[in-house]
């Protein structure tokens, strides 16, 4: 009889909490506050990055890293035709170091991309958003809150990317 009772109360409780963990709403995190600079070494303060309501992106990267220059690449080729669909701005932050963040300015330019780019030298903005690797790319929504990240980068993943933006410029929500 004991064991009915038992039974039945852990059914109860166990129903009750996944009804609850069904319906609870996803945990969002404000971007934190960091200090880092554009390329024109103006400080910028990064809980106030903003897109005018709309969603936006920030992937970190490295000169030093190719996976991360063939996504910002690839996405430089469609960036133009998703500002005009979707609003979406892109924060490229660069985690390399002072000794080589001269080069960030060259190959920026070279590549011709079109972001806001900034520099984390220090890893200051990396720490607060645990960037353990790059390329890592987050999704804003508009009130500054990570609502999607995604680490590396394959052919295709900018679809993946676009459709998340297309989703939270929507209002609809979007898995991790």
């Amino acid at each position: 009889m004991k064991n009915i009772l038992l039974a039945a109360i852990l059914l109860f409780f166990g129903t009750t909490l996944l009804a609850q963990e069904k319906t609870a709403e996803p945990v969002l995190f404000k971007l934190p506050n960091a200090t880092v600079t554009d390329m024109n070494g103006k400080k910028v303060m990064t809980d106030k990055l903003f897109n005018d309501g709309k969603p936006f992106i920030i992937s970190f990267w490295a000169t030093w890293c190719k996976p991360c220059i063939k996504e910002l690449t690839t996405i430089a080729d469609v960036y133009e035709d998703w500002q005009k669909e979707t609003g979406v701005k892109l924060y490229a932050v660069s985690i390399d170091d002072s000794r080589s963040t001269a080069q960030v300015k060259t190959l920026v330019n070279g590549k011709g991309w079109n972001y806001d780019v900034l520099l984390d030298p220090n890893g200051e903005l990396k720490r607060a958003m645990n960037v353990n690797a790059v390329p890592h790319t987050f999704v804003v929504n508009g009130k500054g809150e990570i609502v999607w990240q995604h680490t590396s980068f394959s052919e295709g993943a900018e679809l993946d990317l676009i459709n998340v933006v297309r989703k939270v410029n929507a209002g609809e929500p979007v898995s991790h």
